[in-house]
């Protein structure tokens, strides 16, 4: 086994700090498959029991870009008692509410296991935030309240907003509710909701996101894991669908850690230094993402520094 990390983007030039002290285990694999999705999880797993969600982001109907079926459906069978959780969406799409979200499902092959709309009936759960940017409080999908460890599997990627979609967007965004939760988080009134074109961007949009993602992180504390898969790198979300834009550059790998600052840093940092990531890293700068890292970093919500170890 090889360790090393990688050359560091984010412990200088996002925090502007030069860590002395511990790091984080991110572990790491090139290879996009199940087996290996598997086997980054065993690494990291000691502490998921009991009901299980893992979340992730099923994607807008027949979206190109969204996690493999087969692949999600093999690692979701080695979980006893789990399921996939998503919320519905404040914009208006093909899961803006309950009904259409079960169509989707359904179309984008979402069909082997339960998927629980935690927000289903609008129903909420307020969680509070420790010291926050700006929320004290948000209001997740009620069911997520349910269960007892949370996975958070991503799909890494471009965002037209975040600049970049990590674990820190999956479940910032994706654990509130669609109709109040994702209005507070996206800075904006969940009674007159404008066209997403205006809702706000930037330094106060990622605080916002720290700010949700904390609250979940609070309430699962040592009962959450993050998974990173860097495969068909466009820089949209998987929100866009088929519109999205044909990645651009080769895919990377798989990154696993306990810690989600650090499995976010350490795959924005392998980003950084793909020699055919123009246009992901204009699309990170040109929306100010980099403060999705050091928000994280201030409200302690892990280590910036980071041990990369390759399981190949």
């Amino acid at each position: 086994m090889a360790n090393k990390q990688a050359p560091v983007v984010g412990s200088k030039n996002v925090t502007g700090e030069n860590f002395k002290g511990t790091a984080a285990k991110v572990y790491f694999t090139k290879k996009i498959d199940a087996d290996h999705l598997i086997k980054l999880y065993n690494k990291i797993n000691e502490n998921i029991y009991g009901k299980v969600a893992i979340k992730l982001h099923t994607g807008e109907k027949n979206g190109p870009n969204i996690l493999a079926r087969p692949m999600v459906q093999k690692f979701q069978s080695q979980i006893p008692n789990s399921a996939i959780v998503e919320c519905n969406t404040l914009y208006h799409g093909d899961r803006y509410d309950t009904k259409g979200h079960l169509e989707t499902l359904k179309v984008n092959g979402w069909t082997f296991c339960d998927v629980d709309i935690m927000d289903e009936d609008e129903k909420t759960v307020a969680f509070p935030v420790r010291n926050p940017f700006h929320l004290k409080s948000v209001d997740m999908g009620a069911h997520l309240a349910n269960y007892d460890s949370l996975i958070v599997l991503t799909h890494f990627k471009g965002h037209a907003m975040g600049g970049f979609g990590g674990s820190m967007k999956n479940i910032g965004i994706g654990c509130a509710s669609g109709h109040v939760g994702k209005a507070q988080v996206h800075g904006v009134d969940p009674n007159n909701v404008p066209d997403w074109t205006q809702w706000p961007v930037k330094e106060y949009f990622m605080e916002l996101m720290a700010d949700s993602a904390q609250a979940t992180c609070n309430h699962f504390g040592k009962h959450i894991i993050f998974i990173n898969v860097m495969n068909r790198l466009s820089v949209s979300c998987d929100c866009e669908g088929v519109g999205a834009a044909e990645p651009t550059m080769a895919d990377i790998g798989i990154c696993a850690s306990t810690d989600i600052l650090a499995v976010d840093q350490a795959s924005v940092d392998m980003v950084y230094n793909a020699t055919d990531s123009k246009d992901l890293k204009e699309r990170i700068e040109s929306r100010v993402g980099m403060r999705q890292l050091s928000a994280m970093a201030e409200k302690k919500m892990g280590n910036s520094q980071y041990e990369l170890i390759t399981i190949d």
